[in-house]
């Protein structure tokens, strides 16, 4: 096999109860075959729409030499550096794929100024910009980010007295917005398979443009997913996909957080995708599965909350069945062309045993409207509750600031963690030049003693932000945001890259208190690097 899954504990008493069921009801053919009436007439729509997934690796295989040739042709005229402009799906999957490979991959799914001027300018370190090429994905055509830093960059090589021409390649769906925009600027135009959402994207040329133009071996990636092909589309109790959908989807009553730690894998970043995957399809109707990304010593490890599933991923090259898994564990391996597949197909299953359509992203537009309203609006920023050693506290409910701390407004932030609930951190900052902030999440996962989530902002708002506005609403939420000197124009909008990530955080903030009434509390670092040690001082003290 080329993925093989083990489940001991709970989760095996999960999938005795509930893999009958799906082998009976043909599940895995169903989809296969494309049947959209799975989820059930609400969903039955969408689902017509959004299968091609499954046939991903037939249709990508002409993409191939296409992207072959190009990569050669831009390397004959001295282009190596692929910077990747996209969100969600469309910058997740390649960052994995390129990780795992070995690959130099420039991602850029922030607006946080600092980050796209790095992009733009290359650090000096990996090639300017006569040396890069800027792959623009985007399956709408009408991201926001992914358009503000198409339009960066083209300012940046018109200054220089370049043809943006020259070095942009897009991914886009036919007829979209940036589909005619760009075939009129004399763009390299690849489309995209309309039939596929972008977080099941990873197989399509939204997986395999910029990796490929990158230097991965995407034949070889799809060699690997091909020959999964046959094991998730029989109705076996062999299949693993069946299998993996009953671990974390059937349990009864469900264990909604699923946690997820690489244990020697050589796969590089899974956790990332499986999070922006599995969140974004099944965090919806009040229900959904939340995956939290660990280390194999995090504090949930030891502390094992009820309604965490732990799932360890491992090296294939192990001898996978001598390796005795964790008391109540799933342990999972696999090239990385069968995780893909087989975890879009576990996942579109799980949306069936959850009850709900694992195709649409209802909450995610909320964070936007909210974000461009603010933008419209350019209200004054509202006054800090206080401020400690430079750190400003804005906070939903006054009475989370009543400490006058830091650390006291936290411990009033934990105490109103219900006990099947999470805490979600999420850094709205440049994540180059304060990546230190992931460390906070161990700390805050020890310090609240619930299951604690890190998101580089914006970039989670197009994955666990559905789930923190349409999943069980039992989050609380830490907002972590800079506001450093450094900002950047935005050609044509009448906004900057620093007022958008700024409205993008308080517009996300607003719905989560106001229209979900979850607490916020939001920290911004005015001086960021001696900040952070404010930060991580307040969360010891708590």
């Amino acid at each position: 096999m080329t993925f093989d899954i083990r489940v001991t504990g709970r989760a095996k008493a999960a999938v005795d109860r509930v893999l009958p069921t799906l082998i009976a009801d043909l599940v895995a053919s169903g989809i296969t075959a494309g049947d959209a009436a799975l989820w059930g007439p609400a969903a039955e729509a969408d689902a017509a729409q959004r299968l091609g997934w499954v046939q991903a690796v037939s249709v990508s295989r002409p993409l191939v030499p296409e992207i072959l040739a190009l990569r050669e042709q831009l390397m004959a005229r001295g282009i190596t550096r692929v910077v990747l402009a996209g969100m969600g799906g469309s910058s997740l999957a390649p960052e994995v794929i390129a990780q795992t490979a070995g690959v130099p991959l420039v991602i850029l799914d922030s607006t946080a100024p600092g980050q796209v001027l790095a992009a733009i300018d290359g650090d000096g370190e990996t090639g300017g910009l006569a040396e890069t090429v800027l792959v623009v994905s985007s399956k709408s055509g009408s991201t926001v980010e992914t358009d503000a830093a198409r339009r960066a960059f083209e300012a940046a090589w018109r200054d220089l007295g370049m043809d943006p021409a020259e070095h942009i390649v897009v991914v886009t769906d036919p007829g979209s917005p940036l589909d005619e925009s760009a075939r009129a600027a004399g763009y390299r135009v690849f489309p995209a398979d309309p039939t596929v959402g972008g977080r099941y994207s990873a197989l399509t040329a939204f997986g395999l443009v910029p990796t490929g133009l990158a230097g991965v071996d995407i034949s070889e990636l799809l060699d690997e997913a091909e020959a999964t092909l046959l094991e998730v589309a029989i109705d076996s109790p062999d299949n693993p996909a069946l299998v993996l959908a009953a671990a974390i989807a059937g349990s009864d009553p469900l264990r909604d957080k699923l946690g997820l730690v690489s244990d020697g894998t050589h796969i590089v970043g899974l956790p990332d995708w499986i999070e922006q995957l599995v969140a974004e399809s099944t965090g919806k109707d009040g229900t959904g599965i939340l995956p939290v990304a660990l280390l194999p010593v995090s504090p949930e490890l030891d502390s094992r909350p009820e309604d965490l599933q732990i799932l360890r991923l491992v090296d294939e090259a192990r001898e996978f069945h001598l390796v005795e898994p964790h008391e109540d564990e799933i342990l999972v391996s696999g090239s990385l062309g069968a995780q893909l597949l087989v975890w879009e197909y576990a996942t579109a299953i799980a949306g069936r045993l959850l009850g709900i359509n694992p195709f649409d992203q209802p909450d995610v537009e909320s964070a936007k409207v909210a974000a461009r309203a603010l933008l419209d609006a350019r209200p004054a920023p509202t006054e800090p509750s206080f401020t400690e050693h430079g750190v400003e506290v804005r906070v939903s409910d006054p009475a989370l600031a009543a400490s006058g701390t830091i650390a006291g407004v936290l411990e009033a932030l934990w105490d109103r963690i219900p006990p099947d609930g999470y805490v979600s951190l999420q850094a709205y900052v440049d994540r180059r030049e304060l990546s230190q902030l992931a460390g906070l999440r161990e700390m805050v996962a020890a310090d609240s003693g619930r299951p604690t989530t890190f998101g580089w902002g914006p970039r989670f708002l197009h994955s666990t932000g559905q789930y923190h506005k349409g999943g069980p609403a039992t989050g609380v939420f830490v907002q972590i945001l800079d506001a450093g000197e450094v900002d950047l124009e935005i050609p044509g909008r009448p906004f900057t890259f620093g007022q958008l990530i700024r409205a993008q955080a308080a517009g996300d903030a607003a719905v989560l208190s106001e229209t979900h009434g979850r607490p916020v509390v939001t920290l911004t670092l005015t001086e960021p690097q001696p900040d952070v040690l404010t930060l991580f001082e307040a969360v010891l003290e708590d």
